[in-house]
């Protein structure tokens, strides 16, 4: 049996309320990371995500690789996303009970990592509960003691653009293990993975309703999600 929990980076957009239908349809909560900027566009697509039942988390205001700004402003971009997300719940009309982090590109902030995760920890933070994952690596390197929410597998879709050399075939190729260098296999017996998918307009584009499709797949070979729970 292989578990999963699914997480989308990158919302809102136009298309996060049809992810979010298909996601209801199928029975599947997921945890939907916001950048703000992108929520204050498509302001009440996000709402949408809230009021369905999804869960969102902070992901940054405007997205930075993090090892390339200082502390403060790192804090000042979590900071902002915070205040985003507060009004955000409060629109939606629902009690904002967890407040999980993702750093964009899953850059941890070079040398501010520490501080960072100090940051977190007093900050109330919410850490992804992830001892189910049963790969040695997640332990070796720290990242079950980390409070941000990083990932087991990444889909990499999101590198599906024109003249990328990118396509939906190296994907298939990732889910399937078939793709050297992905890591641990997806579809692998025993398996709890966090998974790593994003809500960008560009893809459904190239590839429409590229969610579906992978999740679809991971369906029919018997992957079963569960629903994102915290520390």
């Amino acid at each position: 049996m292989i578990h999963a929990i699914l997480t989308i980076d990158d919302i809102a957009s136009k298309n996060t309320p049809a992810i979010v239908d298909y996601l209801n349809e199928k029975g599947i909560t997921a945890l939907m990371f916001a950048v703000g900027e992108n929520v204050e566009r498509y302001y009440e697509n996000a709402v949408y995500a809230l009021q369905h039942g999804m869960i969102v988390g902070n992901h940054s205001y405007s997205h930075p690789a993090f090892s390339e700004i200082t502390f403060e402003e790192a804090k000042a971009e979590i900071e902002k996303n915070e205040a985003v997300l507060d009004r955000l719940y409060k629109d939606a009309g629902v009690e904002r009970k967890y407040r999980p982090f993702r750093f964009p590109y899953g850059n941890k902030g070079g040398a501010n990592k520490e501080k960072l995760q100090a940051y977190f920890r007093e900050n109330g933070f919410s850490k992804l509960k992830d001892d189910k994952i049963p790969y040695p690596y997640w332990k070796e390197v720290g990242l079950d003691k980390d409070i941000d929410t990083f990932w087991t597998f990444d889909f990499a879709e999101y590198n599906i653009r024109p003249n990328s050399g990118f396509t939906v075939e190296n994907v298939w190729n990732r889910i399937y293990g078939k793709e050297p260098g992905v890591g641990v296999k997806l579809l692998e017996d025993g398996g709890y993975h966090f998974l790593l998918l994003h809500a960008h307009d560009e893809t459904d584009e190239m590839v429409p309703g590229y969610y579906k499709q992978f999740i679809d797949c991971l369906l029919e070979n018997g992957v079963t999600f569960d629903a994102p729970t915290f520390w």
